[in-house]
């Protein structure tokens, strides 16, 4: 197996708001200039530890959990071989959960958008036990050597992760606020005594950017009990582990575009994604975002082209070693809708709300816009049809609420 180029390799790493991302795509050209000196956990480095990660971005999750674990087999007290672990465990569940579709972050519904899910307590237990285990060895090394670097970046990580699972599944951000401080707090002290530790650059980064955005009231009442943030400086960090990060550059990336996509700076996201879809072609989040930037950029029918050859691929045996193809349907519908091309979207929406992965919140958002889209096609029989099955399949749901609204009085558009 191909191993990723150091110093370019890197994880999907997250911090709370990490997460908000880290589904998910790549990168910038590295900086040129220079030679710049990387400080890193030597055991980064190791080729199966490349390998692995290889695995991870192919979203092949079992073959980065096989290579990770005899990876952890022979350093069973390292709190980064333990972060591997953790690492893989959480995006893989994160994934089953459809937690890494950007589109819902791409907008303010992180913290104001009801997205069902719902928890398995196994994966739930595994996570968090992981976490505590990493952080407890971390912890270990520290009472040796209070300024281990490596121990504080993985102790920093570890935080960060289980912050990651308490926002996005959890929806306890209170609690996970805590613990992404406490990650970029370890990760600032990193940097404090090595400055060239340019992984821990990702945490902080992601920290600095998204208290920056955060609108102007929440900020100042944050501000009075010491939490800033700055979106210049934190994009300015994420460049620049993202460039030279050894195991955050495509984390950082990611995030890179995701909050480029979240500012319409569509030309910008797309340049740093198609870099990493054409680095990891078998990575079908990498893949179906280009199609979701194209899409969000204007070009309706590249995004149509883009998402049907994601779907193309989806139906290869084994191209994806892991897929959602439904998410591939879902945008696909919402592009051709958008060139209306109305029949079309109907079959691809219907796609969508059947395949065998589908959530159940993904089905009435299909199932949904289908109606709508016949509504648009002054058919409000066959578009009461499609209301009718959201409010079956989740009558308490946001979508039902529309679909209760639509049925009474047709949709015509926003």
């Amino acid at each position: 197996m191909k191993n990723p180029p150091l110093p370019n390799s890197s994880v999907h790493s997250g911090s709370v708001f990490l997460t908000i991302f880290a589904v998910l795509m790549s990168l910038l050209l590295p900086v040129q200039g220079i030679a710049q000196t990387v400080n890193t956990d030597p055991l980064n480095h190791d080729p199966a530890v490349r390998e692995a990660f290889t695995c991870f971005y192919d979203m092949d999750y079992n073959c980065a959990l096989i290579g990770f674990g005899k990876v952890q087999a022979a350093h069973p007290s390292d709190p980064i071989a333990t972060d591997y672990i953790l690492y893989v465990t959480l995006f893989r569940e994160l994934f089953r959960l459809d937690l890494l579709d950007t589109t819902f972050y791409a907008n303010d519904g992180f913290l104001t958008g009801k997205h069902t899910v719902v928890e398995d307590p196994k994966a739930r237990d595994q996570i968090k036990g992981l976490a505590d285990k990493a952080f407890n060895q971390a912890n270990d090394e520290l009472k040796k050597n209070r300024n281990d670097v490596n121990a504080l970046f993985a102790r920093g990580w570890a935080r960060s992760l289980e912050a990651t699972y308490m926002a996005m599944v959890e929806r306890s951000f209170a609690p996970a606020l805590k613990l992404a401080l406490g990650a970029k707090n370890d990760h600032e002290r990193v940097l404090e005594l090595d400055p060239n530790y340019v992984d821990a650059k990702m945490v902080v980064g992601v920290y600095q950017y998204v208290v920056g955005a955060l609108p102007f009231a929440f900020k100042l009442f944050i501000g009075f009990v010491g939490i800033h943030g700055s979106k210049a400086e934190g994009m300015a960090l994420l460049q620049d582990s993202g460039s030279h990060g050894v195991i955050t550059s495509v984390e950082s990336r990611t995030c890179m575009a995701l909050f480029l996509r979240r500012e319409a700076k569509y030309q910008q996201a797309l340049a740093i994604n198609r870099m990493l879809a054409a680095e990891y072609p078998r990575d079908f989040l990498f893949r179906l975002e280009e199609a979701n930037l194209s899409k969000d950029a204007g070009e309706g029918m590249k995004a149509v082209d883009l998402y049907r050859q994601v779907v193309s691929e989806a139906e290869r045996p084994g191209y994806f070693p892991s897929s959602h193809v439904e998410l591939a349907y879902f945008g696909l519908g919402d592009s051709l809708r958008g060139q209306h091309l109305y029949q079309e979207a109907v079959e691809a929406y219907q796609k969508g709300a059947f395949q065998p992965t589908t959530s159940p919140e993904l089905k009435r958002r299909c199932l949904l816009a289908s109606g709508e889209t016949y509504d648009l096609m002054k058919e409000h029989d066959k578009a009461s049809q499609q209301y009718q099955w959201v409010i079956d399949a989740g009558s308490e749901s946001t979508q039902a609420d529309l679909a209760r609204k639509y049925m009474k009085t047709a949709y015509e558009g926003r």
